[in-house]
């Protein structure tokens, strides 16, 4: 599947908020099938962030699971955060972290890092259901070669509170008065909308800020935003977004880094670095997830 094949949802008297409707598209990561948003032919990135999948919602039968192997990052920040099930996640600099509902791993690949996710033993004999969110955060200029590094952030220490029917979790960045524990490279918001049946909520501003309806269907203003649609917001728009039914609302955005190219998990303002980053996962350059010998080889084409 390209990314090109991906349409534009209609948006019938669409009005001043919203900027552009993206749909999400089906990819296969072996067994595993999520919904990818960004990028999109209609919006490379929003604020930071320039690769949205949602993962799931996917019921696992005793003996199934993901088996994502070891494969390398350069150039961004990635934020896993699940609303159901469990990941196991490790990486080169040694840790090995169980993700749960409502936590955070927040992982800094800086000048390169390598790390796998897969299903925990135990869970693959038993099964489980999976849903969730992972995205990537390309690094400004000045941190692009940062050293790599791993925080994980368990789900009692985020920022969560209920108004007017909306359960709010403050999963980076400032929002209502709260701040999150996680530390982003740049400016950036992530908030987790909980909504019940015909709840509204303001949204905060951001330099750049887009929703993605996960579960259940929302509107802004007269545009109704369906399950697995992305609505990017009008810069400086005030917004209201309600609840047409019990829905599941991801809202991100923040700051623009600049222009990026992403090729494969590789992120980066020069090419040149992306081609330097190609030749050491080849060669075998990168370091190594301990306890883990496979590995994702290159692709022979690209996968951005």
């Amino acid at each position: 599947m390209s990314l090109h094949d991906a349409t534009e949802p209609s948006c019938e008297a669409r009005d001043d908020d919203v900027a552009v409707m993206i749909g999400s598209k089906p990819k296969d990561l072996g067994g595993f099938s999520v919904r990818r948003v960004l990028p999109s032919p209609l919006r490379s990135a929003v604020g930071p962030f320039g690769f949205f999948d949602e993962m799931g919602p996917a019921d696992f039968g005793p003996g199934e699971g993901i088996e994502v192997r070891p494969h390398p990052h350069i150039g961004l920040a990635t934020l896993t955060y699940l609303f159901e099930g469990e990941i196991m996640h490790r990486d080169s600099l040694g840790y090995a972290q169980p993700i749960r509902p409502g936590a955070v791993n927040l992982m800094t690949a800086g000048r390169g890092i390598v790390h796998s996710e897969r299903t925990a033993p135990e869970l693959r004999e038993t099964g489980q259901r999976l849903h969730g969110i992972q995205t990537w955060m390309a690094l400004p200029d000045a941190l692009a070669e940062t050293d790599p590094a791993f925080v994980h952030h368990p789900a009692d220490t985020m920022p969560v509170f209920e108004e007017n029917g909306v359960r709010i979790t403050i999963v980076a960045g400032e929002a209502f008065g709260a701040r999150s524990p996680v530390q982003t490279a740049s400016e950036t918001l992530y908030l987790d909308l909980d909504m019940e049946p015909g709840s509204t909520t303001g949204l905060p501003r951001a330099a750049e800020r887009a929703v993605y309806v996960a579960t259940g269907r929302a509107r802004i203003g007269s545009c109704e935003i369906e399950a697995g649609t992305m609505a990017v917001l009008a810069p400086g728009a005030a917004v209201l977004l309600r609840a047409v039914e019990a829905s599941r609302v991801i809202v991100v955005g923040g700051a623009p880094v600049g222009e990026r190219t992403l090729w494969w998990n590789f992120v980066s303002a020069d090419p040149a670095r992306i081609e330097q980053a190609k030749d050491d996962w080849r060669e075998g350059r990168f370091p190594t997830v301990e306890g883990d010998d496979e590995f994702i080889p290159l692709p022979e084409i690209r996968k951005d």
